[in-house]
């Protein structure tokens, strides 16, 4: 079927609700290890607390995919139903997980936070290659691409906005400061209204073919062996994206996951305060904690509005890129192999910068982050079977969750381990993997995934 071309808005009210989702990923990315850290995680800890996140994607998305590929109604659509369910679990997790008293309910809280944000992030990839025509579509992810910079930004600056406000950033031993609490609970409200209005402003095409449609969704197929028959026998561009995918987001689980201990410790030379340090009974050591512990709560505003401003960079990146698409075609290789290693000299330069400094390596960390959300997933649409959309998009999220998995149980550890014992040095794993990434952009050969207008 020959799509028509959407307008500007058409685009931008398909994709809103992705401002909810990167809401929910920014306070997860930028804080959770905060919080971790808050309720006593050491440093070395905190890559296994974080296993709860790729692993809920694993198991998620493939199934979501391979539901809403095999969902319609009237009224809801395809992906819709997905969207709104997977909002209103995200913000009730949201908004309950800084009120954590002990750190296993927190990590507990990360598995059903990033469960439910899955369940919704899936079919709006899905969603794109749903309603746009192929000439639209790296225009389309692109424009989630830009929303997503916005939120990150904004969600990333809001526990240091609503410090600016007064609320407090101080707190007794292993309780979450009010500023962090405040700030989830204004991001739980953001991704339920967001997700909310891309679900009543937006329509979905119905399958092409309704009578194979209910054919097909009739069959007694087990959906696990569908999956897996369709891993075996993906395409072979999509095993080549893989590799990219595995060495970029196992550089981005390394920041989200390490970013806050290591730059706090080696920038601010603020470390989290260690329980075992201070004896709370007694009044010189109480006061050394608070002092110790406000400086550490403040350096990690500071850390995660830095960290802020490569949602920042990857929006105006977006931009760029929206304006450029929506009249022309780019080589998306290419595009894609020099944003990821602008990316990796971001991360190694964390090493020699100052805090005043710090933001540059995010925005050169960002203008990959942007790339990372639009350029993969355009290079896929262009290689995969349509009517499997939602469970291919799923199951690529395998490239995804792998490479963060082998990070949490020990990669990141023991990869910077090589290096020493400083925070800092996984940084520098992000950095080199991500530099890897890019050049391994050289594996796609694929015309159709490298540029639409080459297809034609």
């Amino acid at each position: 079927m020959k799509k028509r071309k959407l307008s500007f808005w058409e685009i931008w009210n398909m994709s809103f609700g992705f401002l909810g989702i990167q809401f929910g990923f920014a306070l997860q990315g930028g804080f959770m290890s905060r919080i971790f850290q808050t309720l006593g995680a050491g440093k070395d800890d905190i890559p296994l607390l974080w296993i709860a996140a790729p692993l809920t994607g694993l198991i998620v998305q493939p199934i979501i995919g391979y539901m809403s590929d095999r969902t319609w109604s009237l009224k809801w659509g395809r992906r819709r139903p997905y969207f709104l369910v997977g909002a209103i679990l995200s913000s009730i997790a949201l908004f309950f997980v800084p009120y954590s008293p002990t750190l296993w309910i927190a990590a507990g809280f990360l598995w059903v936070l990033d469960a439910s944000i899955n369940i919704s992030m899936e079919p709006f990839r899905a969603l794109v290659a749903d309603k746009l025509d192929e000439s639209q579509r790296t225009y389309g992810f692109v424009m989630q691409t830009l929303i997503i910079g916005i939120g990150t930004w904004i969600a990333s600056n809001l526990p240091w906005l609503v410090s600016e406000l007064g609320v407090s950033d101080s707190a007794d031993l292993g309780v979450v400061p009010n500023s962090v609490k405040v700030a989830f609970a204004i991001g739980a409200f953001v991704f339920l209204v967001s997700i909310l209005y891309t679900v009543f402003t937006t329509t979905e095409y119905p399958p092409e073919d309704m009578e194979e449609f209910e054919r097909e969704k009739a069959q007694k197929n087990s959906f696990i062996s569908d999956i897996v028959n369709n891993i075996g026998n993906m395409p072979k561009t999509m095993k080549k994206l893989g590799v990219i995918q595995f060495f970029s987001w196992f550089a981005f689980f390394t920041m989200w996951s390490m970013a806050n201990p290591a730059l706090t410790e080696h920038v601010f030379n603020t470390p989290a305060p260690i329980e075992t340090n201070y004896n709370m009974d007694i009044a010189v050591d109480k006061e050394a904690f608070d002092v110790a512990n406000t400086a550490f709560q403040k350096s990690s505003n500071a850390v995660g509005s830095a960290m802020g401003v490569y949602g920042l960079s990857s929006m105006a990146f977006a931009l760029l890129l929206v304006l450029y698409t929506s009249k022309k075609n780019i080589n998306r290789k290419y595009v894609h192999m020099f944003s990821l290693i602008l990316g990796g000299l971001g991360f190694l330069l964390m090493n020699i910068v100052e805090s005043s400094q710090l933001k540059y390596c995010f925005i050169l960390i960002g203008i990959s982050w942007g790339s990372i959300l639009s350029m993969p997933y355009a290079m896929l649409s262009s290689s995969v079977n349509p009517k499997k959309m939602g469970m291919f998009m799923g199951i690529f999220n395998m490239f995804i969750v792998i490479p963060q998995i082998i990070a949490a149980v020990g990669g990141i550890n023991f990869v910077s381990g090589l290096l020493g014992e400083q925070a800092i040095n996984a940084m520098t794993v992000a950095g080199i993997s991500l530099i890897i990434a890019g050049f391994s952009n050289f594996l796609i050969t694929n015309r159709a995934a490298i540029s639409y207008q080459e297809a034609v």
